[in-house]
């Protein structure tokens, strides 16, 4: 039992298939929360909130990008400290309160707020998701890990766009389309949860790897000076 538990994680796509595609799916779903509310937020600022103004709509998007790019600043040095999962978890949790807040907005101070949550749980969960796939596959395959990644979000960007635009078509721009927006946080957080695994110890593998091939390196360089010599 003791050995099976200090045999160090394997790196490559093959061998962490199953944890590799579990965290494309969750990347689908941190995708969906924001392409829940683009068709559905300027129609709701429009005919609920009367702001005429492209400007004061557009509020909401660049909120969101603002504290999406400070959390990704924060998310990796975050991630290696306390380890990858926890911010996963971190992310998602941020992120439920999020449609409540639009369903049940009195003003819309609340939906750009909404968004600032937003913009953190996009931070933190779509940069560990990259991070936890390039962990599991290593160097060799970082970029099939990042094209996965993107492809996923933004994939569920589109379709959940398309979704909730039919619902607000169907059923109105508040609540409904939002009902999609608590099912995607709570899938999100259930998966990290229950089945994600950290994968801090597949980062140290590789770290070591490259540590020993630059040892070897250096040792084959002055090998190869001492017989010039």
């Amino acid at each position: 039992m003791m050995g099976r538990l200090l045999t160090p994680p394997v790196l490559g796509l093959r061998e962490n298939r199953r944890q590799f595609s579990l965290l494309v799916l969750v990347n689908a779903f941190v995708g969906s929360m924001v392409g829940l509310e683009r068709v559905v937020l300027p129609l709701l600022a429009e005919h609920e909130f009367g702001i005429a103004s492209k400007s004061a709509v557009l509020s909401f998007v660049a909120t969101f990008g603002v504290v999406k790019a400070l959390t990704n600043l924060a998310a990796g040095r975050l991630s290696d400290g306390v380890g990858r999962k926890p911010i996963l978890v971190a992310g998602w949790i941020v992120a439920l309160p999020v449609p409540l807040l639009i369903m049940w907005a009195p003003t819309w101070g609340w939906v750009v707020f909404a968004n600032a949550l937003l913009g953190v749980n996009q931070g933190l969960t779509w940069s560990t998701t990259v991070v936890m796939k390039i962990d599991l596959v290593g160097s060799r395959r970082r970029g099939l890990a990042m094209g996965l990644n993107e492809f996923a979000g933004y994939l569920g960007v589109a379709l959940s766009a398309l979704a909730s635009g039919w619902i607000a078509s169907r059923y109105g721009l508040r609540p409904e389309p939002f009902y999609l927006g608590i099912a995607f946080a709570a899938a999100g957080l259930a998966l990290s949860v229950l089945f994600v695994r950290d994968t801090t110890a597949h980062m140290k593998v590789e770290a070591g790897e490259s540590a020993v091939s630059g040892i070897a390196a250096q040792e084959s360089s002055a090998t190869a000076a001492r017989s010039v010599g």
